[in-house]
């Protein structure tokens, strides 16, 4: 390949006659000339050695030459365009039901942490295995009081390996992967190393809260913000009765909603519901029917939309009538944001006076883990609470399960006994 500059200087080292490495101050650096792309190369080889310069120098140039002879380019987009080029096809997931719209969310999410700590502008052929070694000690730094967990950063890091994969396999990177740290095992026996979520107290007070939170809403239903403050309050109480997932339950409709009547319920002023969560709306991408006991949050954001339509529909005429629409939605068509449910449920902490909500880590999806903690706790099995929540008993037994005193002290002064070779509680 023919080179620009046939004469180098004194300071300048030639490789392979068509490339040359040259100091900036303490670091050798690279250059050559591309005459397709007519711009030079040039990038730091990130040492001071230089017969470790001469050897990546080379290294470099083979596979620049390799790039050459297969038609492709050198110069590389920036980690921001790799980001948004990932992203489009993961879209193409989503749209083809390969993915449901929360894990979209999520692997966005994860990267956006990735381009704050690699930097959005740079080039993705400039980076290395080792770039990413200390991520983790950067996203686990404290910020502001907020606490990063250990899993939360492994799961980032997983996502971004499955991008630097995929941009790899279409040679707009040198490098697979990276080579993070490996991170210490957790004890989840350490209440610590679970997730965090509300006492029993806290609940109720939160529960007061939130029925004074869209009562207050509810005033004036025709100013717009006062309208998604009642909407996103009823899907927080819906979330804490039901436990669903964030994806699944705004993408709810209100043909997925049964009220199946019980004669118990009505004594104790609950409904019971039936609920399908879709499979297509599922992380698990399986369909699954559960029944809660809701306590009005169904039937208050019904009578709400029937209030908003200005007519005198009966509740079960008005939920035929919605049909296909979405449950938590301002329009019928689009749900309520995710910054609209996290600004609320911090508002309504407030209300509730919960202390320590940042350093704590309590966000919305805590709703979730209070409800399967609860329900463990309460003996139900661990597999039928997995059978309700969607997820796996493994998964139960490591993240959710809090071990309260009075669960100790019951499994202390309970009575067993053996029948036929096995130890059962009397």
């Amino acid at each position: 390949m023919p080179s620009k500059k046939i004469k180098f200087n004194e300071n300048e080292i030639a490789i392979f006659e068509d490339a040359v490495i040259y100091k900036r101050g303490d670091y050798w650096q690279f250059r050559i000339w591309l005459p397709k792309e007519r711009k030079y190369a040039r990038f730091s080889l990130k040492t001071k050695n230089r017969s470790t310069a001469e050897d990546k120098a080379k290294l470099h140039y083979h596979e620049l030459m390799a790039l050459q002879m297969q038609g492709k380019s050198y110069f590389s987009i920036t980690a921001k365009d790799g980001v948004a080029m990932y992203l489009e096809q993961r879209q193409k997931d989503v749209e083809a039901g390969l993915i449901v719209k929360g894990r979209y969310s999520t692997i966005g999410t994860h990267l956006e942490h990735w381009l704050e700590f690699i930097g959005r502008d740079t080039k993705l052929k400039e980076l290395e295995r080792t770039d990413c070694e200390n991520y983790f000690a950067e996203r686990t730094k404290t910020k502001k009081g907020l606490k990063i967990s250990q899993t939360t950063v492994a799961n980032e890091q997983s996502t971004i390996n499955a991008m630097m994969a995929w941009l790899y396999k279409r040679k707009e990177t040198y490098i697979e992967s990276f080579d993070f740290k490996k991170l210490p095992k957790l004890d989840r026996g350490k209440e610590e190393n679970r997730r965090d979520l509300f006492t029993d107290a806290e609940f109720r007070s939160i529960t007061v809260a939130l029925d004074s939170y869209i009562k207050e809403a509810e005033k004036d239903l025709t100013n717009g913000e006062n309208l998604v403050q009642a909407i996103t309050g009823y899907y927080l109480g819906f979330n804490s009765t039901t436990g669903l997932r964030r994806g699944e339950q705004l993408q709810l409709r209100w043909s997925d909603i049964e009220d199946i009547g019980h004669e118990q319920s009505r004594k104790n002023k609950f409904n019971l519901l039936k609920i399908t969560v879709r499979g297509e709306t599922s992380k698990v991408r399986k369909t699954r029917k559960v029944v809660i006991k809701d306590t009005g949050n169904f039937y208050g954001l019904l009578k709400l939309q029937i209030s908003r339509l200005g007519e005198t529909i009966k509740e079960i005429d008005m939920q035929k009538h919605m049909g296909g629409n979405l449950m938590f939605s301002v329009n019928n068509k689009t749900p309520i944001t995710p910054r609209a449910i996290g600004y609320h449920f911090n508002k309504v902490m407030k209300l509730a006076k919960i202390s320590n909500i940042e350093t704590r880590d309590l966000v919305p999806y805590s709703f979730r883990h209070y409800f399967i903690t609860q329900r463990v706790n309460s003996n139900l099995p661990p597999a039928a609470v997995a059978e309700m929540c969607g997820t796996s008993i493994t998964q139960i037994e490591k993240t959710y399960y809090h071990t309260t005193e009075d669960k100790m002290v019951s499994n202390a002064l309970a009575d067993y006994e053996y029948k036929d070779g096995l130890l059962i509680p009397r």
